[in-house]
């Protein structure tokens, strides 16, 4: 008898681009993979919040798994809508509103002028409802604890490609930044560079590195796509 595993039986190793829906968080997302593919061994590119949208890189096997660090440096590109005059406890829709304020009379002009003091090396503060762990415990789960915590703080490397005023409390934008940005912080620092507070509303990852969300699979195929025909989305390990 041969001992020779089969094809179809052979663990999927590789990369698997996924389009996230909005409600799911990253970790759920793999849960459902692992499932479909009948694989446990899935990690991933860097997560993406539940309200938010679009690229997740799913990292299929143990090989891909062990490469992950190489895949979380890469750059990121998203789209984004920021919501002026309200200010929430997670600096996006999912959150609380704890501060309201008026909106100033704002211009195209002001608002790009804001958004450039922006650019480069920023200081981000992380957000208190994130996965940043202290003291090997998330973030998110200390914030609902109600636990005290100090805020915290990272650089990254940012680039605005579009900034738009649409209209007299909504701005919408896209943007480069570096591993580690959180797009909720960028939001509520340029609602506040512009005199008021904000959140997003809408997030949208659109690229991770040389990878575009336009060839990702539609996460909701997960639950209802055949074993095979997800398999054979899954892309050699290769940048």
């Amino acid at each position: 008898m041969s001992s020779k595993i089969s094809p179809e039986n052979q663990p999927p190793c590789g990369l698997l681009l996924i389009d996230k829906p909005s409600g799911f968080s990253s970790h759920d997302v793999i849960a459902i993979a692992r499932r479909a593919l009948k694989t446990k061994k899935i990690g991933h590119s860097g997560t993406l919040d539940p309200m938010a949208t679009g690229l997740l890189i799913l990292l299929i096997g143990r090989e891909a798994t062990r490469q992950q660090a190489r895949f979380l440096s890469l750059g990121k590109t998203y789209t984004a809508r920021l919501k002026l005059g309200a200010e929430t406890d997670s600096w996006d829709a999912c959150g609380n509103i704890i501060r309201q304020t008026p909106v100033p009379p704002l211009t195209q002009q002001a608002v790009l002028q804001a958004a450039r003091t922006l650019e480069g090396k920023v200081r981000q503060p992380i957000p208190f409802f994130s996965a940043k762990r202290i003291n090997g415990q998330h973030m998110y789960d200390l914030a609902r604890k109600g636990a005290e915590m100090e805020r915290r703080y990272n650089e990254v490397t940012v680039h605005w490609e579009d900034v738009r005023l649409v209209c007299a409390d909504e701005i919408e934008f896209t943007l480069q930044g570096s591993c580690g940005t959180y797009v909720r912080s960028l939001g509520y620092l340029l609602a506040k560079k512009l005199g008021c507070g904000g959140h997003l509303t809408e997030l949208r990852r659109l690229k991770i590195g040389p990878f575009d969300v336009k060839n990702a699979l539609d996460g909701r195929l997960l639950k209802t796509g055949p074993c095979d025909t997800l398999r054979a989305q899954i892309r050699p390990l290769d940048l």
